[in-house]
């Protein structure tokens, strides 16, 4: 999952390329699907594996990979960068991946009624963009006053999302917070992303922020004693295969697609990854792992995403914003 962008949501200084609609529409469904259902696969991982040093190892792997490719595809010089560069893309994976996707891994472990639903999750991670906006106006942007009207929705929708009722279905309220942690961490790397010098390929600025993400994962894992007596003999095939999954699907092929399509759709139609995802999540959480869906979840959730859906839509950039050639990765390509 990283994110420079100057606004709310991600942006291409360019038109898009014209391709055949088939193909735009089935990149964006494999970033719908994918980015959707890797809150649940993380649920299914650390079902049996630990959750830090789980999502360590997505990272390590996926980062290898695409590290191997580009070495492949372009050459020896392909990942080299300098030491500035280098720097800014480690501090940004260490906000996006190992603050705010590490903290969701941890959220969404733990017993029943202490792990927080991976649907919760999606929603809850949905208030990225809003945040973002946040960050903006205190480092002395403007955004649109209907972009306020959007946050402060989202805001209301969060409040009922996790409003203590008492009965069955309740949010975990430190899960929840945890998540929102998360999310803030995510938001700060997505808003300083936009403000640092990072690698000028998008693909190289992924390999370091993993590794570095990675990295970071595997040492407070390794505080936390995640290891002290784990056996890998002891960890189900379901745990592995939603492990392989995430690595695979979630941190390469979503992510490659997204890049693709940044180039070759509107923005405004890539952008609704930011309120189609939440839903998949939730849609697969109660069909696949039957996780409750209470009128409060359905409420709340709705008001999230409806927040984002006006700060997305009414986001347009007001000067030239960064390509991702120029280091402009998208918005929570790390899921």
């Amino acid at each position: 999952m990283s994110s420079r962008p100057q606004s709310a949501t991600p942006t291409v200084a360019h038109a898009p390329t014209a391709v055949r609609p088939a193909l735009v529409w089935t990149a964006l469904a494999l970033v719908y699907v994918l980015w959707g259902s890797t809150y649940l696969g993380i649920r299914v991982a650390v079902e049996s594996l630990p959750p830090l040093t789980s999502a360590a190892a997505r990272f390590a792997a996926a980062a290898l990979v695409l590290a191997v490719v580009l070495r492949f595809r372009r050459g020896p010089g392909a990942l080299r960068v300098d030491r500035r560069q280098l720097g800014s893309a480690a501090l940004v994976g260490l906000l996006l991946l190992a603050g705010g996707n590490g903290l969701v891994v941890l959220a969404e472990s733990g017993p029943a009624g202490e792990a927080l639903p991976s649907g919760i999750a999606a929603l809850l991670v949905a208030t990225v963009p809003l945040l973002v906006v946040l960050l903006r106006t205190l480092g002395g942007d403007r955004p649109r006053l209907w972009t306020f009207a959007g946050v402060a929705l989202g805001f209301v929708g969060l409040v009922l999302l996790v409003l203590p009722t008492g009965g069955p279905g309740t949010v975990p309220l430190a899960g929840a917070f945890t998540v929102v942690v998360g999310a803030a961490c995510w938001s700060v790397g997505s808003f300083l992303s936009g403000r640092i010098r990072m690698p000028a390929d998008p693909f190289v600025a992924t390999v370091y922020e993993m590794a570095a993400g990675a990295l970071a994962l595997a040492v407070v894992a390794g505080v936390r004693g995640e290891l002290a007596g784990f056996s890998p003999a002891e960890v189900t095939a379901r745990s592995w295969a939603a492990l392989a999954y995430l690595m695979v699907a979630g941190s390469l092929v979503a992510f490659t697609a997204y890049v693709w399509l940044l180039h070759h759709a509107p923005i405004s139609l890539v952008a609704t990854y930011a309120y189609v995802n939440p839903a998949v999540a939730v849609a697969l959480g109660a069909l696949l792992a039957a996780e409750p869906v209470t009128h409060q979840v359905l409420l709340g959730g709705a008001v999230i995403v409806a927040g984002v859906a006006v700060v997305v839509s009414t986001e347009r950039p007001r000067k030239r914003v960064p390509d991702p050639a120029d280091g402009a990765a998208p918005e929570l390509a790390r899921r």
